[in-house]
């Protein structure tokens, strides 16, 4: 028996990445799937690539690889309309839905002389703005069944300094605002609300040339190259983490294990949130080692 047996989960950003690795996990363990992506480019973050209707039409391919329902639908999460009709189209398709993991996001890593306006509000709506239209559309219903769970996906930019990442850590943070609010107002409901923290991550978000180039300090970035920066940001002997250890997260706080745990920001990090002050351990090993170097050029 699953853990998510007779659960319905609706996941927004499903296309690729961490929506995409959600989808599977939560179907694997019985759940039934709505899955929900933007599918266009996005204007004002052009140098963001977006998930397309293939990306999607994937998700739910490897859904249904597990003998589960997958309904797939193109819609933008800024919208409350769309959400709307994303819920009702559920409910008429499953009856319930039982988990929300709000799970979408656009990161533009620009230093703050660079962002306009435009990009600026692009990434907080999306980010922040978004994620209350969702959960506002399927509130509800939840509400209406008495039970339910609901997950943001935060990161550890809502909680640590990055640079050139001013709006997508603006808005991260006011999505753990927004989750601990509606923890409090929905409890009597026995609706629990949570988020996850993820640390550097292998999604296609990670992996963007203007993160690659922000790693490297200038053009020419690598995934190669990040490993040693994006190591030196953990605690753990790791580059970055996988979209399934966060995955892992999510099934745990949709399911039954956490029934009593609500209004909690759970970091899956490798440690970024731990780290001491002063230089990580592992750059400091390496400026000794380039120190020795130099004292014993011949």
């Amino acid at each position: 028996m699953g853990r998510l047996d007779g659960k319905v989960a609706l996941i927004t950003g499903g296309g690729r990445g961490q929506g995409r690795s959600h989808a599977r996990l939560l179907a694997s363990e019985g759940a039934d799937i709505i899955v929900t992506d933007i599918c266009e480019p996005i204007a004002e973050v052009a140098p963001y690539e977006t998930s397309t209707q293939a990306d999607l039409d994937e998700t739910a391919r490897l859904v249904e690889l597990f003998d589960r329902r997958c309904l797939a639908v193109k819609a933008d999460a800024r919208s409350s309309v769309e959400m709307g009709e994303v819920v009702d189209q559920a409910i008429a398709e499953f009856g319930q839905i039982d988990i929300l993991a709000v799970n979408h996001g656009v990161a533009i890593n620009l230093p703050w002389d660079q962002q306009t306006d435009e990009i600026w509000d692009t990434v907080v709506e999306t980010n922040l703005s978004a994620p209350w239209r969702v959960a506002k559309a399927v509130i509800p219903h939840m509400v209406s069944r008495q039970r339910g769970s609901i997950i943001f996906t935060a990161s550890t930019a809502a909680m640590t300094a990055y640079p050139s990442l001013s709006a997508y850590s603006a808005a991260k943070t006011g999505v753990l605002g927004l989750m601990r609010s509606l923890a409090t107002e929905l409890g009597p409901h026995s609706i629990r609300v949570n988020a996850v923290m993820p640390g550097n991550t292998g999604t296609p978000m990670l992996h963007s040339q203007s993160v690659l180039d922000m790693f490297n300090g200038g053009p020419g970035g690598s995934k190669e190259k990040m490993v040693f920066p994006s190591q030196a940001t953990m605690l753990l002997p790791i580059a970055w983490l996988e979209p399934e250890d966060i995955s892992e997260a999510v099934l745990f706080l949709a399911s039954d294990a956490a029934r009593y745990i609500t209004g909690v920001a759970l970091p899956v990090d490798g440690g970024t949130l731990a780290q001491p002050p002063g230089i990580p351990a592992i750059a400091a090993e390496r400026i000794g080692a380039l120190e020795w170097q130099l004292a014993n050029r011949s």
